[in-house]
C-alpha cells in the first residue's frame, strides 16, 4: 500500500530516510539489536510527512481548519499587516505528531504575503504570535469582498515554512498550500466586521481540510 507523503518534505525524506534505510540493511546484517533505532527514525520521518486525502465541506460560507491540531486560541485581536482593522483569531498548535500540511481555509484569491523573521520560541507560548518566525498570508474570498488571513508560525522545534502560493494564485478550499517542518502554530484572523460564528473551543482537535471553524453569514 502506498503511504501519500507530501511532496513538500521530499528533500528532508531524502537526506534522512536514504541512511535510515541504509542503517536498517546494515544492522540487519551486523548488529540485530540496534535494528529499531533506524527503524524508528524512519518511521517518525514517514509519520511526520503523510499527507492523507480529505474531504473537504464545500459550502462558500464555511471557513475549514487550515492544519492538523488542538485549538489554543479564540481571542479578539488587532491584525496589522494585512486586515489592519479587529478581528477574530483562532490559533492551532500542531504538535509533531499531526500531519504538517497546511490547507487554504476558504475559495478565494492571494492577495498579500509576508515572511517576518524571528525567534523560535515554543508554539504554545503566547508570546510566540508577536516574535517568532512567521508568514502571513491574505486571501480574498471569491464571489465577495470579505478577506481572511492565515498565519503560519514556526514553533520551537520547527526551523522551516513552507509557503508554496504567490500573490494572485487562486485556490480552492482545501487545496494544499505549504507546510510548517517539526512543529508549529497556524492562525486564523477574521475581521469582526464579518458575521462570523465560531463554531469550535479551546483544547477541540481539529483536521486540516475537514473541521470547520466557523460559518459567514454576510459573505457580502
Amino acid at each position: 500500500m502506498r503511504i501519500p507523503l507530501a511532496k513538500y518534505g521530499i528533500r528532508e525524506l531524502m537526506i534522512f530516510g536514504i541512511p535510515c534505510v541504509v542503517g536498517i540493511g546494515v544492522s540487519i546484517a551486523l548488529f540485530p539489536w540496534i535494528v529499531p533505532v533506524p527503524l524508528f527514525f524512519l518511521a517518525f520521518l514517514l509519520n511526520f510527512f503523510r499527507d492523507p486525502n480529505r474531504e473537504t465541506p464545500q459550502g462558500l460560507e464555511f471557513i475549514i481548519a487550515p492544519a492538523d491540531g488542538t485549538v489554543s486560541h479564540i481571542v479578539p485581536v488587532f491584525e496589522e499587516n494585512y486586515l489592519k482593522c479587529n478581528s477574530t483569531k483562532i490559533s492551532i498548535f500542531m504538535s509533531v505528531l499531526n500531519v504538517h500540511v497546511n490547507r487554504v481555509p476558504v475559495h478565494g484569491r492571494v492577495e498579500f504575503i509576508k515572511h517576518t523573521k524571528g525567534k523560535f520560541l515554543d508554539a504554545r507560548d503566547d508570546e510566540c504570535f508577536r516574535s517568532n518566525e512567521n508568514n502571513l498570508m491574505g486571501l480574498s474570498l471569491t464571489g465577495s469582498h470579505t478577506k481572511i488571513a492565515v498565519k503560519q508560525i514556526a514553533g520551537k522545534i520547527a526551523k522551516r515554512i513552507v509557503c508554496a502560493c504567490k500573490v494572485g494564485d487562486v485556490f480552492e478550499k482545501g487545496q494544499r498550500f505549504g507546510m510548517i517542518k517539526f512543529g508549529s502554530r497556524v492562525e486564523v484572523f477574521v475581521p469582526n466586521s464579518v458575521q462570523f460564528e465560531v463554531m469550535v473551543r479551546v483544547g477541540e482537535k481539529v483536521t486540516a481540510g475537514k473541521t470547520i471553524l466557523g460559518k459567514i453569514r454576510n459573505r457580502n
